[in-house]
């Protein structure tokens, strides 16, 4: 019994000494987060581990479709060059200035199909990874642009440079699906993630979004019960979609940017807007 006693005592010693320095390392500042500085290698490759672990648990359910087609291979390479040259870099072709500044620094994906599976790929892109840099391409790719450039990820490491350059000259037409069934109702749930892809809470305080605390925008707690949409438009779920699509058309003097929202994302934006109540 009394052995038992000790072990709990000195576990919960361990644990509030353990709190304690936590504590000071984070209300004292001494973890340097400037991107000048890097992670130490015990930091990164903790941080490296979790990612992999986290994404081939949440991306075993994926179901890959075929990627051997030339047209979608090349389709991918006009993405790739357009949404991931910049950060990753390309056989023969260095990062842009931002990518390689970042920490921790985004690496080449010439070598990525030997790391990862495909279904897992297509996840990172969608999704993307949080505090990393790494962005959610869900928002601005369409599914079959999601798939393509996983195709052009499974053909890189192959490449030369002067093939990858041949690969990619093509002007890029991959985007957002623009896509929308008429009438049909905005998705809340999808409309909350849609919120923080389109960085409206990098203005907006908004219930049930992570935020700092920012005064740029008006909050939108109980936007739901408000009469008028920027003083101009009666508060109904259509206009709130022409709201946020055609914002200076209704104001051309409101401060407030377009986000370049699809009709689809506009509408899951206001049907979860519209709980806000």
């Amino acid at each position: 019994m009394g052995t038992l006693k000790t072990v709990l005592l000195t576990s919960a010693a361990l644990g509030l000494a353990a709190a304690a320095v936590a504590a000071a390392v984070v209300y004292g500042g001494l973890y340097n987060v400037a991107a000048t500085s890097q992670h130490t290698q015990p930091v990164h490759t903790l941080l490296e581990t979790a990612m992999r672990q986290s994404v081939r648990l949440r991306a075993r359910g994926v179901e890959v479709p075929r990627l051997d087609d030339e047209q979608l291979v090349l389709r991918g390479a006009a993405c790739f060059r357009a949404k991931c040259q910049q950060c990753h870099g390309g056989p023969g072709v260095a990062q842009d200035d931002i990518g390689k500044s970042m920490q921790p620094v985004p690496g080449p994906l010439v070598d990525a199909r030997h790391h990862w599976h495909a279904r897992e790929l297509y996840w990172v892109t969608k999704h993307g990874i949080k505090m990393s840099g790494m962005p959610a391409w869900e928002y601005r790719l369409a599914e079959e642009d999601l798939w393509a450039v996983v195709a052009f990820l499974e053909r890189l490491p192959d490449l030369t440079a002067r093939q990858y350059a041949e690969q990619t000259r093509a002007p890029a037409t991959c985007g957002p699906s623009q896509a929308a069934a008429a009438g049909a109702p905005g998705d809340a749930r999808r409309g909350a993630r849609a919120l923080h892809q389109y960085a409206c809470n990098a203005c907006h305080s908004i219930p049930g979004i992570t935020g700092s605390s920012t005064h740029v925008g008006p909050p939108l707690d109980g936007v739901a019960r408000r009469a008028m949409i920027g003083g101009r438009l009666a508060n109904t779920p259509g206009n709130m979609v022409h709201w946020l699509r055609r914002t200076h058309e209704v104001d051309p003097r409101t401060a407030m940017p377009e986000m370049g929202l699809t009709e689809q994302d506009a509408r899951d934006i206001a049907a979860y807007l519209s709980t806000l109540d």
